[in-house]
């Protein structure tokens, strides 16, 4: 009789710390995005699954309007949202600081050989 236990527990041992490792974190996880699509409502800062972040204008049974940019709204599927975002962590275009130059405006290192005073020709 010990001899039949022994051979099945380390299968038992191997089905438990799979369940552990792998179905239980999974499980949670599911449950977690599920319960975030679920309360869904307009206002809502999100993050969609391709990293997009906007705010819900309206929810239908199955797909989701997003805002990304003033006046630009997009339909997605419910189930592309994945959390929601506070508003501080929502990333914003950083304004440029009065002593720096805003984007896109520095021309980057002067050429070798170019001088930045016109007198020294």
């Amino acid at each position: 009789m010990s001899n039949n236990l022994a051979t099945f527990l380390p299968l038992v041992l191997i089905v438990l710390v799979f369940w552990f490792l792998v179905i239980r974190p999974t499980r949670r996880r599911q449950q977690q995005v599920s319960s975030v699509q679920s309360s869904l409502g307009p206002g809502s800062q999100v993050m969609l699954s391709s990293g997009i972040y906007g705010t819900v204008v309206s929810v239908a049974d199955e797909s989701v309007r997003i805002e990304i940019a003033p006046g630009t709204t997009i339909k997605v599927a419910r189930q592309a949202v994945v959390r929601v975002v506070e508003d501080s962590a929502t990333p914003t275009p950083e304004e440029p600081t009065p002593d720096q130059p805003a984007t896109g405006t520095d021309d980057g290192p002067a050429p070798a050989g170019s001088t930045d005073s016109p007198d020294e020709h």
